[in-house]
């Protein structure tokens, strides 16, 4: 089965086919329309959509040497809603005239699923870190459409953080990227930021992002870089620190981590360090891309999933409901 993956959840226009033997292609448009915004604007995100997405799939098929998909997978929440009907739409539609199967794709789903296409040798069950600029979650997953949502952040996501924390720095945006490369020189030694604990497994970045304001307007002499290396140090000890209470807590011990943070490099850094695997995507999966859709919705239709061919596109979806 080679599945048609369409991905238009926030700002990439994306559409990848995925196979028995992994990847068969992968498109990806970034919208840069939003970078004089200082942020993704959703209007502006679902027009730029519309004009991409007939385009972006037609050199999906292409590279994958296809006419037609046997399957269509598109991302149906959550997301912006304008963004996701662009995709969801076409897909759907795309599907019904070329008579094959459509399913709709949990966009978190597609993440969390992620690392067994680029780890053959990851094996359920495992915790899956799902991080990227929308959401933070952990959970413990048990097969393909079977999770556990163990902690997730109770306010701003660890990608949004990143971007506050580079615009509080005047660094521009995405912010997440700069403050990854410019961490990279940094020395975080002589500065402290706080690491929020939560209730439980949940975390918390709202605070860390206040903590680093109020640093850099009372000590404007810093660094920029020092300060970039403190601050994304603070939030890997935040993940960290909750993967490894919920390895403890649940006897499962194989970490899967995924979403468009999972791309950076002082995180990645410390999750190596964890004393049991951790598979992590290659940087080109860690963003939103057409792949990941294709291979999550491959999965769910393999499993049997009917109930996600008549699902609807949505803004607000939970990982594992219906």
């Amino acid at each position: 089965m080679r599945v048609l993956g369409i991905e238009t959840s926030c700002d990439e226009t994306a559409a990848g086919v995925v196979g028995p033997g992994g990847i068969l292609s992968d498109a990806t448009y970034t919208q840069l329309e939003h970078v004089r915004f200082g942020g993704v604007v959703p209007e502006i995100a679902g027009r730029a959509h519309a004009e991409r997405i007939a385009a972006t799939v037609d050199e999906a098929l292409g590279r994958a040497g296809l006419e037609r998909p046997d399957a269509v997978a598109a991302t149906a929440g959550p997301g912006l809603i304008g963004a996701l009907l662009v995709g969801f739409s076409w897909g759907r539609a795309a599907a019904f005239a070329w008579d094959v199967p459509f399913v709709g794709v949990n966009h978190l789903e597609a993440h969390l699923l992620t690392p067994l296409l680029a780890d053959p040798s990851l094996a359920f069950p495992f915790l899956a870190l799902v991080v990227s600029g929308g959401h933070t979650a952990l959970y413990r997953a048990d097969g393909v459409g079977r999770y556990v949502t163990l902690g997730q952040t109770v306010d701003d996501a660890a990608g949004e953080a990143c971007d506050k924390a580079a615009r509080v720095l005047g660094l521009g945006y995405p912010g997440g990227p700069i403050l990854d490369g410019l961490a990279a020189v940094g020395d975080p030694s002589g500065i402290r930021l706080p690491r929020p604990r939560g209730r439980g497994l949940d975390m918390s970045f709202s605070g860390l992002k206040t903590a680093l304001r109020t640093l850099v307007a009372r000590r404007p002499d810093l660094r920029p870089q020092d300060v970039a290396a403190a601050f994304l140090d603070a939030v890997a000890d935040v993940l960290v620190d909750r993967v490894v209470r919920a390895a403890e807590a649940t006897g499962v011990r194989r970490l899967a981590v995924s979403g468009g943070v999972a791309a950076n490099r002082r995180l990645r850094s410390r999750l190596a360090g964890l004393p049991f695997p951790v598979s992590v995507p290659p940087l080109a999966l860690c963003t939103d891309n057409g792949a990941m859709v294709a291979h999550a919705g491959r999965l769910l239709l393999l499993a049997g999933r009917p109930d996600l061919t008549d699902v609807r596109a949505r803004p607000v979806w939970a990982v594992g409901s219906a």
